[in-house]
């Protein structure tokens, strides 16, 4: 199997930048991660679409 590039997207990733959700998981990711927490919030969308931008967001955030 061949390396994957540094930054580049996996076969389920998509670029959700610019969605505000992922913007929301990415803060609150980082704010987690700064103080060794996971999920300290818990967060449910309506759309599934916007419920994988925050994961997705979270997880980068998160450090993972």
């Amino acid at each position: 199997m061949a390396a994957r590039a540094a930054g580049a997207l996996s076969f389920d990733d998509q670029d959700y930048s610019r969605n505000k959700t992922y913007s929301q998981g990415l803060r609150e990711g980082k704010r987690d991660g700064a103080h060794h927490k996971d999920h300290s919030k818990k967060r449910h969308f309506n759309k599934d679409e916007d419920q994988k931008a925050y994961e997705a967001g979270y997880q980068k955030g998160h450090g993972h």
